[in-house]
């Protein structure tokens, strides 16, 4: 068995005013050839799909084409996804013959050149292998289906909780893709888009109305004859000519029981729709005030507004204005991203006092600078770890700010470790002494889990806040709940 092996993965956010260039990408690790599978060992859908090819008792020979992935951020530009894409195309025509291709996606990609990045990629990817070789696709589970993607795509299949585990996807994409090259199954995959969008609230599958919808598709996998579905829902910042919530369903060769359970699905959404948009968030004061008055353990101050793993710059600064507004005798922990101010304590050097106007330069709509004055307590010049099933992350610069017990790490760019315990520990933080602390993520908070006591979401304005009436749509599909009035998801 001869497969391809690739990865153009990122998560666009319409409404940021960032732009994803191919710096980005090689921030998390842009790698060709053998490189990709040294280093994906262990990380991301790849890292999953290898563990499967250890188990197979034929002879596999794998071709690693490229691996480009990118943290969630703005539009991709023009150049750099064709440039990706020309990487992807030219090694495969090289790599032929192939039995199969396994393309590692995200889904919910959109592009200065085309705004179904997925769809994008999979049709160059097909014009090369032509309609006889499997293409098969992990994704994240918040991807936004299309019509193109599903043309050309044998197998898309989306991750089954929220916090993700790419590799578990990538075990079973992998799995499917082995079934298939043997010829022990014939995968009909069928479809429903839904229309309908909602906030992040309810996004946990752990819970909630998300674990009921979820909880079904696990329950119809164990029917005869299912291979796999995947429930989509789509994240809620993706201003594009197909957005909207979707259901892919895998059959062994059944396209009745396939468009049946995927109608099954949509409407259970669909009935559940209300209980999606219900929501705990409090306004930034009293979010605040309420982990200030916690008992004990380390509060997460969850910044739905301005969450990096959904796209945002990182500079918002509500919460932190509100920490700074009600001193506290207890430590807070807060990220902030700005270059501008990172240089400045660089060059004043660990020791000094300085006085800044922090944050609110990117996201200058929903936020504004805070004037700071702050002792620099510490800095580092770049540190290289390991995330786990996120591969290797560069912090590069960073520099800790105290101002009385809000304790800011500023940093120059969105790693992926700005949700991490890392951030502060490289700089001498102890975060068992902390009593809060900022995430700039609605719902990744599993690395602070050996310390969070309870987590609060605050109902921040910004670049990823939860009242989607707040944008300006202008590209995605009408009429869509709640936007619009519509009595069926039909």
């Amino acid at each position: 068995m001869r497969i391809a092996v690739a990865e153009i993965a990122q998560e666009t956010d319409s409404f940021s005013p960032l732009v994803t260039d191919l710096s980005d990408f090689e921030t998390y690790g842009l790698f060709y050839g053998e490189e990709l599978i040294e280093r994906m060992r262990g990380v991301g859908p790849i890292g999953g799909m290898l563990e499967v090819v250890a188990e197979q008792s034929e002879q596999v020979e794998l071709v690693p084409i490229v691996r480009g992935w990118a943290s969630a951020g703005g539009t991709i530009s023009a150049e750099t996804i064709d440039f990706l894409v020309r990487r992807l195309v030219d090694g495969l025509r090289e790599a032929l013959p192939l039995d199969a291709i396994f393309l590692s996606l995200h889904g919910a990609a959109s592009s200065e050149l085309d705004d179904d990045v997925e769809g994008y990629v999979l049709e160059a990817v097909r014009e090369v292998v032509g309609n006889d070789v499997p293409i098969v696709c992990p994704l994240d589970h918040h991807a936004n289906v299309t019509q193109r993607m599903m043309r050309h795509a044998d197998v898309l299949v989306a991750h089954e909780t929220q916090p993700h585990d790419p590799p578990a996807t990538g075990r079973k994409a992998a799995r499917i893709m082995f079934e298939v090259l043997r010829g022990a199954i014939r995968p009909t995959m069928r479809w429903c888009k839904i229309p309908m969008i909602t906030p992040q609230d309810q996004f946990l599958t752990s819970h909630g109305p998300m674990k009921e919808w979820f909880n079904l598709a696990r329950a119809m996998e164990r029917r005869e004859h299912v291979l796999d579905v995947s429930p989509c829902p789509m994240q809620p910042w993706l201003d594009v000519a197909e957005g909207g919530w979707s259901v892919i369903v895998h059959t062994d060769n059944d396209d009745a029981l396939a468009q049946s359970l995927a109608d099954e699905m949509a409407a259970k959404a669909w009935e559940l729709r209300e209980q999606f948009w219900k929501s705990e968030r409090v306004a930034p004061a009293l979010a605040v005030r309420k982990a200030m008055e916690a008992d004990s353990g380390l509060i997460v101050l969850s910044d739905t507004g301005d969450s990096v793993y959904g796209g945002a710059p990182g500079d918002n600064t509500v919460v932190l204005r509100e920490l700074l507004n009600q001193p506290s005798a207890d430590i807070a922990l807060v990220p902030v991203i700005d270059p501008e101010a990172l240089r400045l304590a660089m060059d004043a050097g660990v020791g000094s006092t300085i006085t800044v106007d922090l944050g609110g330069k990117v996201d200058s709509l929903f936020s504004q600078p805070v004037r700071v004055t702050a002792r620099v307590a510490a800095t580092s010049s770049g540190v290289t770890v390991n995330l786990a099933d996120r591969g290797i992350c560069d912090l590069r610069r960073t520099a800790f700010l105290e101002v009385g017990n809000v304790k800011i790490v500023v940093l120059d760019h969105r790693s992926f470790a700005i949700n991490h315990p890392v951030l502060y520990m490289h700089l001498g933080l102890d975060v068992s002494a902390a009593k809060m602390v900022v995430l700039k993520t609605a719902s990744n908070f599993q690395f602070f889990g050996k310390w969070c006591k309870a987590v609060i979401r605050v109902d921040s304005p910004g670049m990823t806040q939860s009242d989607l009436t707040a944008f300006d749509w202008q590209h995605l599909p009408r009429p869509i709940y709640p936007l619009d009035a519509l009595e069926s998801w039909r």
